[in-house]
């Protein structure tokens, strides 16, 4: 096709990445219908519109990024690791909250909002790809480690923690995963693990013991609870779930749903449920399948490509979308407590769009390099 002479980079992920957001327009457009009711008059076009824009400009932004030479991103990284400090410091007291939670800033002169924490997911994956590339034997030592990468991680960790505990854990996770790809010792991972795994302990006891303590304590102590409870009133997001699901193994068809007028956040954090729904467990399981092709993708371009820094914020970036997305399925089929995390590429968002299309583009800079280099080896062959 004519178009991919515009797209360079890995064809595979710009197909799964256009495939994913085409279903997104349906299931959204269809999931909407209660919000459209309750703030537009019934008006679905609205949200339909928007989405549209957001996606269109997120591919924009997609196409900008995968031609940007991916090793600018390890200077980017470097001032933006830093930037995001006094971010996420500002979001923490002087942010938009919705609840008990201020994750958002206003961007001056919109009613746009953004989590500073997508900024910080995104810049510190790039910021610990660079240590691990310029600084890998500081790094043999759990001391060097320790001030290398871990205090680094363990700020902006503790910054998003208290507004949003599912990013800040996702983030380290991811954060981990990465110095395991990296080739860090299998040893000092296992020590961090055991301090997470006490840390974890002793959360917990403040959360169920004194939850006044911590801010969002109270909240995180509900979840859990009413998770472990199975209670159907507290968990009316999951039971809602549930139902779609199950009403929905072989699948309604598009714009059947039932459930979207009960189950809240049908178009964001459970739309896995409606996507069931509407259209069966055999797409639903094709998702799953497209999510893994991606990740396979991000991880062949770290095995083709020889560059440290490329390769690991390959594996990182796409390791980081899939793991948020197994993690929203895992909520929406009840394996996990609500998290409130979207699912990657799918579900409706604001600015979260164009930052899942900014790591779509990062990654396919550093493959895009990769194919450049083979063709340059073809001609002098």
């Amino acid at each position: 096709m004519k178009v991919f002479g515009y797209l360079k980079g890995d064809k595979v992920i710009w197909v799964i990445t256009f495939l994913l957001s085409l279903l997104s327009v349906l299931v959204v457009y269809s999931a909407v219908v209660t919000l459209a009711h309750k703030y537009k008059q019934g008006n679905t076009e609205y949200f339909l519109i928007k989405h549209l824009g957001l996606i269109a400009s997120g591919f924009f932004l997609a196409y900008i990024f995968h031609n940007i030479k991916y090793t600018v991103f390890s200077k980017i990284s470097q001032i933006g690791f830093y930037l995001c400090i006094p971010l996420l410091l500002f979001t923490l007291f002087k942010g938009v909250s919705t609840g008990e939670a201020s994750r958002w800033l206003e961007i001056p002169g919109t009613k746009l909002t953004f989590q500073s924490s997508d900024i910080a997911k995104i810049m510190l994956l790039m910021y610990v790809a660079r240590v691990i590339t310029l600084k890998f034997d500081l790094l043999q030592t759990f001391k060097g480690l320790t001030i290398h990468l871990l205090i680094p991680i363990f700020i902006i960790c503790a910054l998003i923690l208290p507004a949003n505990f599912s990013t800040a854990a996702l983030l380290f996770m991811n954060c981990l995963f990465l110095m395991f790809a990296g080739r860090i010792k299998l040893k000092f991972i296992s020590y961090i693990l055991l301090f997470c795994i006490g840390f974890a302990v002793l959360l917990g006891t403040v959360v169920y013991t004194a939850p006044n303590l911590i801010p969002r304590g109270k909240t995180w102590k509900a979840r859990i609870e009413n998770f472990t409870s199975g209670d159907t009133k507290s968990n009316y997001q999951s039971e809602q779930a549930k139902i779609a699901i199950a009403s929905g193994i072989i699948g309604k068809g598009p714009g059947n749903s039932t459930q979207r007028a009960f189950l809240p956040q049908a178009s964001s954090d459970f739309i896995y449920a409606i996507i069931i729904e509407e259209y069966g467990l055999i797409t639903a399981l094709l998702i799953i399948f497209l999510y893994l092709i991606l990740f396979y993708r991000g991880i062949k371009t770290l095995r083709d490509t020889d560059k440290t820094f490329g390769g690991l914020i390959s594996v990182g970036l796409s390791f980081s979308l899939v793991f948020q997305a197994l993690i929203n399925m895992a909520v929406a089929v009840n394996l996990f407590p609500v998290t409130g995390q979207p699912l990657p590429l799918i579900s409706m968002g604001g600015t979260s769009i164009w930052f899942t299309m900014i790591s779509i583009g990062i990654i396919l800079s550093v493959s895009k390099s990769n194919n450049d280099k083979s063709s340059e080896e073809l001609a002098v062959n």
